[in-house]
């Protein structure tokens, strides 16, 4: 990844004449890029997946980073995968798809509550996958969690008994998140019904994740990971007729609904692990009918009359 992003910034050079500070930001860019993509396993430009550069936007908007930067970025990746391609690098373009964000947008969208009733309230097969992927939906919308922090989570962390998991966010940072209700049921249901069948199929790479404790597993006994919870994602969101359903939709609807419901920012600031509250103030997509409730139900005059 190193040697391609070099590759292409000498190409902006040389080929492009583009100026220094251009090079200067898209090497910013491409650096963030190929530092997230390492978090995630993928060192080669081969692997990369739009799956991977979705996520990687998403994650610039958890940020907080403002709109015109994540554009940039955007707009630095799709150039970079398109010249691997143009110069015969790689064959895939896993960035086509991907577009830059449009001014006042926020990406991904919320889902209502009937629509989340619908994805988690489907019928899951009795087997081990249909188990673990009701588990991993139910506690992305029931925790709030990112699919790092779900794909890194291990069981030492998980306490069904205290209703608590201990989740290791950014820069290594751990944080208490409650752990209650259908998520902690589907949960439970998984760990002690799926996840040993899934433990006993591993393969000797399987083993590794299964022996180091990983809460979700792979049909081959590996940790789960990103990429795979994307793709279940989409699937089972489309099974409830919801398309193109991304892990993060799932946090941005947990942040949305919990305060619609009342909940306090900065309680649910907590709960996501977001440094600044600003960041927040991102999910708050509270509609007109939703605040006039509120206004009704709070002010001491708003029914005088």
């Amino acid at each position: 990844m190193d040697v391609a992003v070099g590759a292409f910034l000498d190409y902006l050079v040389a080929e492009r004449g583009a100026s220094s500070n251009t090079v200067a930001a898209y090497g910013r860019d491409l650096r963030r890029y190929a530092d997230d993509l390492a978090e995630h396993g993928v060192t080669d430009t081969s692997d990369v997946t739009r799956a991977d550069v979705e996520g990687h936007v998403s994650q610039l908007f958890e940020e907080g980073r403002a709109e015109s930067s994540v554009k940039r970025a955007t707009s630095a990746v799709r150039s970079f995968h398109r010249f691997l391609v143009t110069d015969r690098v790689e064959e895939a373009y896993p960035a086509a798809e991907v577009r830059a964000p449009k001014q006042g947008e926020h990406l991904p969208d919320v889902l209502s509550v009937e629509q989340v009733f619908a994805l988690l309230d489907q019928p899951f097969p009795d087997d081990a996958a249909g188990l673990r992927d009701h588990a991993i939906l139910e506690v992305l919308y029931g925790c709030g969690l990112r699919v790092s922090e779900l794909c890194g989570l291990d069981l030492l962390r998980v306490s069904l008994a205290d209703g608590l998991v201990r989740v290791v966010g950014k820069g290594s940072k751990e944080r208490l998140v409650p752990l209650v209700g259908t998520a902690a049921d589907t949960l439970a249901a998984y760990l002690d019904h799926a996840r040993p069948l899934l433990a006993s199929t591993a393969s000797a790479a399987g083993r590794k994740a299964a022996s180091q404790g990983a809460v979700f597993l792979n049909r081959r006994g590996g940790r789960l990971t990103r990429q795979a919870v994307h793709g279940l994602c989409e699937r089972w969101g489309r099974y409830a007729g919801i398309e193109g359903l991304h892990p993060h939709t799932l946090r941005h609807s947990f942040a949305t609904h919990m305060l619609q419901g009342g909940a306090d920012l900065r309680a649910v600031q907590e709960i996501l692990g977001h440094a600044d509250v600003a960041t927040t103030q991102l999910y708050t997509h509270l509609d007109q009918t939703h605040l006039r409730g509120v206004y009704l139900g709070a002010h001491p005059r708003a029914h005088e009359r």
